[in-house]
């Protein structure tokens, strides 16, 4: 039978772009610059080859991992991605009922399409995260945290590496910002410290003729933001709140001075796993550690922050080994099951899978992302025994090769 989506990445990738819009393709495909970082990550799994022994029995596989002491039946995780809607109108809940048909985290965006409460009640009792963009509004940040728990997560995930938006020229060259016509901020819309902050925001607001010119595109954007903006339109439309509300979130999301004696206060913040992601300085593993955080994600956010940014496999081994007992996920480059193999090999206890299932949504919605991960793990299952093992447990290092310096 022919499958529903493309079985490679290439063709995956090819099919999704056929039926996206432009400006969705740009901010859910572009990174960074001249996408170097992205073209590293890709080029660093192209440099280590896989050396299978032979005559092992592997007629039995296990590829479950524990992790912050969840088992889960495969070594990977749904990334966190914002602005979902922008691959499919069911974005967020149509990703997280995926995720939950195969067991595997979800882990919700900070940036989602969607209030995390919501995916949480689509998945049952399927496992989720919460990923953390840190705030300048410390309230709102453990708002964020207080419902993370709330909505049953197993760990947070704060991200590190976006305490401002790279330099993404495919956005840049179409003017387009998701965000500022009030799409992939869910998570606030649907706060109660972040509405407070909005209403006292308009209170405080002097009252007189508006400073923006009305033309085409500024009642377009106006309405955009009305139709993202919670509750019913025709109010919401006479109201000053889509508009203050995307420009409150576009000051406060994201915290530049954010430093470790921030992460420091996060023990005495929350029970859950506390998870660093954008580590790639092995002394930054470090620290994490001596800071008593749980995990780490070697990451470079998939290239989208840092153009000529060292690949995230290549940063792999080291941050590993200075991790010492942490739990070490990896993101960025991700594409196939071999290239599940590879990270796990080069120290990862577990993977998140990005744009894949992306390109599965845009094309089948919720049964593309599922189909995606399923082919993910179908494949990672295939490599494991031919290459000679029967555990996820067993790979180091010595499972590859370098094929080029």
């Amino acid at each position: 039978m022919v499958p529903h989506i493309p079985t490679d990445p290439l063709n995956l990738e090819k099919a999704a772009t056929e039926l996206l819009p432009e400006r969705a393709h740009a901010y859910l495909a572009g990174g960074a610059g001249n996408e170097q970082t992205m073209r590293a990550n890709r080029e660093a799994f192209q440099r280590r080859t896989i050396v299978p022994r032979v005559l092992r029995d592997v007629s039995e596989r296990d590829l479950s991992v524990n992790l912050f002491g969840h088992t889960y039946p495969a070594p990977v995780a749904l990334a966190p991605i914002g602005v979902l809607e922008l691959a499919h109108n069911d974005a967020d809940l149509a990703a997280s009922r995926a995720a939950a048909t195969h067991g595997i985290p979800m882990i919700f965006s900070n940036q989602a399409s969607v209030p995390m409460e919501d995916c949480a009640d689509a998945m049952g009792d399927s496992p989720r995260w919460f990923q953390l963009y840190w705030s300048t509004s410390e309230d709102l940040v453990d708002s964020f945290i207080t419902r993370a728990e709330a909505c049953g997560a197993h760990a947070l995930v704060v991200t590190l590496d976006t305490t401002m938006l790279g330099w993404r020229p495919r956005d840049l060259n179409l003017g387009s910002l998701p965000f500022s016509q009030g799409q992939g901020i869910a998570q606030y819309t649907s706060d109660p410290v972040f509405q407070r902050i909005v209403k006292q925001r308009i209170v405080s607001q002097p009252v007189g003729k508006p400073d923006v010119k009305i033309t085409r595109d500024t009642v377009r954007t106006l309405l955009n933001m009305t139709q993202h903006y919670p509750g019913k339109f025709l109010p919401n439309l006479l109201s000053a709140q889509p508009r203050t509300a995307v420009e409150t979130f576009l000051d406060i999301y994201s915290r530049p001075s954010l430093t470790w004696d921030n992460i420091a206060t996060l023990r005495d913040r929350t029970t859950l796993p506390i998870v660093l992601k954008g580590i790639l300085h092995p002394d930054d593993a470090r620290k994490a550690a001596d800071l008593g955080i749980d995990g780490i994600v070697v990451s470079n956010h998939g290239g989208r922050q840092i153009d000529n940014e060292v690949a995230a496999l290549d940063a792999l081994p080291a941050a590993a080994a200075a991790a010492g007992d942490m739990t070490v996920l990896f993101d960025s480059g991700i594409r196939t099951g071999a290239d599940v193999f590879t990270a796990l090999a080069l120290g990862a206890d577990a993977v998140l899978i990005g744009r894949p299932y992306v390109w599965g949504l845009a094309i089948n919605g919720e049964h593309g992302a599922r189909d995606v991960i399923a082919n993910i793990i179908a494949e990672l299952d295939l490599t494991l025994g031919l290459s000679g093992h029967s555990s996820i447990s067993e790979l180091t290092a010595d499972a590859l090769s370098m094929s080029k310096p």
